[in-house]
């Protein structure tokens, strides 16, 4: 995986070489050597490619603000398109990949709300596995139980693909949270209701929170 370099001159030849792409073959290289230099300068045309109608330049973007990590948070939030349902999408995406805390709000927002399935599915992912070792116990807990309830809530959601990116974050939530948690139990028993009979009536969500109990009950990650 790239690593950010700050020290690296600015990549000004190359966000010049994004804004003159004429086509979307053009745009897609541009985006993907932009991307590749994983220097923090890139992060705000990276996140204006999020906006074009181009899902491959899209995705480049979305790899290289990951790369980027907690560097490509701000310029995601600040230039967030709350009119543009694309870019709004593509964000989530980053912001879920990232697992930085200031996206959590978006997350929770995105989970509850958003009309398309793949991002809800993205967001769910994303509220498991939010990175909260660097803070106080006090406020992971508090964080914690914030995901928790997103994903309790998204355990109802419509789309059989989105209740299985629930069980993955509830097994990524759970396996970081001390069994003596206050939400621990009510994230155990969500999972054991998807995964028991009659349970989820989609198969492949059964069995993926089944999985997620027997991961926990043996403490394995992955």
């Amino acid at each position: 995986m790239l690593s950010p370099n700050p020290m690296a001159a600015e990549p000004t030849e190359l966000i010049r070489a994004l804004r003159q792409a004429d086509s979307p073959m053009g745009l897609l290289l541009a985006t993907r050597q932009l991307a590749e230099a994983c220097h923090p300068g890139a992060a705000p045309s990276l996140v204006e490619v999020l906006g074009f109608n181009n899902p491959g330049a899209a995705v480049a973007a979305v790899d290289g603000l990951i790369a980027l990590g907690e560097q490509a948070v701000e310029p995601l939030l600040a230039n967030l398109d709350d009119h543009n349902y694309g870019a709004r999408a593509w964000a989530v995406r980053a912001l879920a990949g990232i697992g930085d805390v200031r996206g959590l709000e978006l997350l929770e927002s995105a989970l509850a709300c958003d009309i398309g399935p793949s991002v809800r599915r993205a967001a769910a992912r994303g509220l498991g596995q939010l990175r909260l070792d660097a803070l106080p116990r006090s406020e992971q807990t508090r964080l914690r139980q914030r995901c928790l309830d997103a994903l309790l809530a998204g355990g109802g959601d419509g789309e059989w693909v989105v209740r299985y990116a629930v069980a993955v974050g509830l097994e990524q939530l759970l396996l970081g949270m001390d069994r003596a948690e206050p939400g621990h139990r009510s994230g155990l028993k969500a999972l054991q209701e998807l995964a028991g009979e009659p349970g989820d009536d989609t198969p492949v969500v059964r069995l993926r929170a089944g999985l997620a109990l027997s991961r926990l009950a043996g403490g394995a990650g992955g």
